[in-house]
């Protein structure tokens, strides 16, 4: 698939590049995950340590004999044998050092609730590679990368955690995740109610397939969150791409382009599309790491980074040239805040830590998200979800073709009022809150709204510039918690 085909989570979600399952132009979303701890602040060592269990390759079938070693990490510093608790990191789709590292509000509450910090990496992903090296070459080796046989890892994990670990056989098990993790904490809740007592789904876009959203609810958040970020800002994003289409059809237009915008390589007619995909993702970047404070997650970048963004895109009436001048200097915001790059690749807009290939190839098959614009109601260039279209990049590049309907008949899409003990967070500044859960489903089915968020900030650490949204949204998380606990420890009291 080409890299017009967004990730997620990203998704992730997603995002990086993974394929989110965006139009041209828009599949190359990012991918849902988590961030980093704010360049502001020393950076804090977690420690932890590091175990493989062996799990099947395949949960389902009995055929196939073959297992591979799964990489989980633990924390034991504050966790009690005798009323403790465990908190699971459902983790998704990259290295799970680096979500390990940068799941900040874990560690945060871990003395508090007395827990044991566990973060297990998704099959496929990191160090969890089930034909080794070989896992990407292959198809049919790609068979056994989903969600569900990640979710029925964790269950196996977690059996062996209670199995082996002395005093873990009678504790509660919190499920959390940020992202596409947030999905999988959200979804194994659902799965495995019999395994973690609640889950906190940070971030989770578990609706944003089929028609359960509108296509374009996305890219409109995006807008949004540029509109708001200082005037005429959305409008002169929206105006760029006309002036980018008409000065490539200059003479010289693309020698003059390559320099305006000090590209590492030249560009070609046929780059055009590619350039706007990369300057589409690099908005959507910012949306999802808007953050109050100077972070590290994709990139280095300054507090608030849209308001700084936008200070360089006031005037849509420019001319072609100056606009697209500005658009630089915007630009030059996410990848050049440290002064260290000398040029711009438009081959890369994020984080190596992120696993592209197998997001895309989830894309490809169960997590297809429909995304659309119409340059009207966001500030991008027209695109209609095609799902013909991207299921055929699907086949070229995969030899599979997506199951558009799985996800909602393997979860319940929005018929998920009987479950129970699930906090759904959202910022609204995230573009993947159009896709999540928002509002209360019931009293156990909460929905958590953080007013000044970006992509799962909660999950971030404590920060002094936290706004108090972020304050009272973590306080109730753990509020949610203590009560699980709670509730599990009483159940346990009344078999003894």
């Amino acid at each position: 698939m080409d890299r017009r085909v967004l990730p997620l989570l990203l998704l992730t979600f997603l995002a990086p590049r993974a394929a989110i399952a965006l139009q041209p132009a828009l599949r190359t979303l990012s991918s849902l995950h988590l961030s980093t701890s704010p360049t502001s602040q020393p950076a804090v060592v977690k420690s932890y340590s590091v175990f493989y269990f062996r799990q099947k390759v395949d949960h389902f079938g009995f055929n196939n004999v073959k297992t591979f070693k799964q990489r989980y990490l633990i924390s034991d510093k504050y966790w009690k044998e005798n009323g403790g608790s465990i908190l699971f990191y459902t983790g998704n789709e990259g290295d799970i050092t680096w979500f390990c590292n940068n799941t900040g509000f874990m560690w945060d509450v871990a003395e508090e609730l007395s827990a044991m910090l566990v973060f297990a990496e998704h099959r496929y992903y990191g160090e969890s590679l089930p034909f080794g090296a070989n896992s990407f070459k292959d198809s049919r080796h790609l068979n056994f990368l989903t969600s569900e046989q990640a979710l029925a890892d964790f269950a196996e994990l977690i059996k062996h955690l209670k199995r082996t670990i002395p005093g873990a056989e009678n504790q509660p098990v919190i499920a959390i995740g940020g992202s596409y993790g947030g999905m999988l904490a959200a979804w194994f809740r659902m799965k495995y109610p019999h395994m973690v007592v609640g889950a906190l789904a940070a971030s989770a876009p578990i609706w944003q397939f089929e028609d359960l959203v509108p296509c374009n609810v996305f890219m409109k958040i995006v807008t949004t969150d540029f509109r708001k970020s200082g005037p005429n800002c959305s409008e002169s994003i929206r105006k760029s791409w006309d002036a980018i289409n008409r000065l490539s059809n200059t003479g010289g237009g693309l020698q003059w382009l390559t320099k305006a915008l000090h590209l590492c390589n030249p560009l070609t007619s046929q780059d055009i599309q590619n350039l706007k995909d990369w300057i589409s993702e690099t908005w959507v970047n910012l949306a999802m790491v808007d953050y109050p404070y100077a972070s590290n997650f994709l990139q280095p970048l300054p507090a608030w980074p849209i308001q700084v963004v936008c200070q360089y895109l006031k005037n849509p009436n420019e001319s072609d040239s100056l606009l697209v001048q500005n658009i630089f200097l915007a630009l030059n915001v996410y990848y050049n805040y440290s002064g260290q790059a000398k040029c711009l690749n438009i081959s890369k807009t994020a984080t190596s830590n992120l696993g592209s290939l197998g997001w895309s190839y989830q894309a490809c098959t169960e997590m297809v998200m429909p995304f659309c614009t119409n340059g009207v109601d966001d500030m991008f260039e027209p695109h209609m979800w095609n799902l013909k279209e991207f299921s055929d990049d699907c086949l070229k590049q995969w030899g599979v073709r997506p199951r558009p309907s799985w996800i909602t008949t393997m979860y319940g899409g929005k018929n998920i009022s009987s479950h129970a003990n699930i906090v759904f967070s959202n910022g609204e500044l995230d573009p993947w809150s159009g896709g999540g859960v928002t509002k209360d489903i019931t009293d156990t089915l909460v929905a958590v709204t953080i007013s000044e968020g970006a992509h799962h900030l909660d999950l971030r650490a404590n920060n002094a510039l936290d706004p108090m949204s972020v304050l009272l949204a973590r306080s109730l998380e753990v509020k949610h918690m203590k009560k699980w606990i709670r509730e599990f420890q009483d159940s346990v009291k009344k078999q003894q």
